[in-house]
């Protein structure tokens, strides 16, 4: 599914005291297939955007009672918006954004917290009967639970029957990811996935991630402030910064960008970090800052500039 956006804006509170325009004439197309980044300081608008995206959020014309204002004579109109995710049009009323919901998948930060049924299958299942189409059987409904905790990591008879409330935070966050995409979305959003885990569950949680993005969802958007979690696993990521888009680029493109970044409050990889200060040497580092890229070239690097040479050079 395509998500397309082109001049969408959105104000939290309008014609009070407290209006706040959170996005102001967004436009970003996100390709079928790609794993996705969206990174921004608080308030930038990252979030607002996403919740778009499976209709949380509505656009005035998707309302019911919506009637389009007739310009005033020489009142100039504003760009059409445009918000389509695959074959829904997320500006039209007669969008069936039940369909939506059961096609873009949303994994809210900790998700863990939003765990409420009585048992593990049950809570699973909550997500599947509320956005079925049809009324499921016992059986069709046990089947989607069972693929879906295993295609997170575990196991069908011995989670099933357990609270939630009873296991461990990691096996929480799993059950939590397998209640949004057990109804099989095409696009699975989450906010900061990696959220207070230690760097072990943050591998963990991604290579998760990694593994639906090959087997279940066939696009991944997370929302980051991690640019270590950016530049080591999205295929391109957009920038928000004040309600809009200031940048949409590979991450190989996108810290090249480093001051520009740290002038919005944003940091880089430490990998970018290590290219910077090797070039302060006379070091130059061509890579797609991930890690493993990073040793790989520092390493050819060495190999081909012997210690003598490198000293002799003033570069070490």
């Amino acid at each position: 599914m395509r998500i397309v956006a082109e001049h969408l804006s959105y104000t939290y509170n309008p014609r009070s005291p407290f209006e706040t325009a959170a996005l102001k004439d967004v436009s970003l197309t996100i390709e079928e297939g790609e794993f996705f980044g969206i990174i921004g300081h608080t308030g930038s608008g990252k979030s607002t955007f996403v919740q778009h995206l499976n209709g949380l959020l509505r656009l005035p014309s998707s309302m019911k009672k919506y009637r389009p204002k007739k310009p005033k004579k020489g009142q100039t109109l504003p760009p059409k918006t445009v918000l389509t995710v695959g074959e829904f049009d997320l500006t039209d009323k007669k969008t069936d954004f039940r369909a939506l919901r059961r096609s873009v998948g949303m994994v809210f930060q900790y998700p863990e917290y939003q765990l409420f049924a009585e048992t593990v299958a049950e809570d699973v299942a909550f997500g599947l009967k509320n956005f079925s189409e049809t009324k499921l059987s016992e059986e069709e409904t046990a089947a989607a639970v069972r693929a879906a905790l295993e295609v997170v990591g575990l196991d069908y008879e011995e989670m099933k029957d357990k609270s939630p409330f009873d296991l461990s935070g990691g096996q929480k966050r799993r059950v939590a990811i397998a209640g949004v995409i057990v109804t099989r979305p095409e696009v699975l959003v989450l906010d900061e996935p990696a959220a207070g885990l230690d760097p072990l569950g943050k591998r963990e949680i991604m290579e998760l991630l990694h593994k639906l993005h090959r087997e279940w969802c066939r696009t991944v958007i997370i929302v980051s402030h991690d640019m270590d979690e950016i530049s080591e696993n999205c295929t391109r990521a957009a920038v928000f910064s004040e309600g809009t888009v200031r940048y949409v680029l590979p991450p190989r493109e996108l810290f090249c960008h480093a001051q520009e970044l740290t002038a919005m409050g944003l940091d880089v990889p430490l990998t970018a970090k290590l290219v910077s200060l090797l070039h302060e040497r006379g070091i130059d580092i061509e890579c797609d800052f991930t890690a493993a890229d990073f040793c790989e070239k520092v390493l050819a690097y060495a190999a081909a500039h012997p210690k003598k040479e490198r000293d002799e050079g003033g570069e070490a």
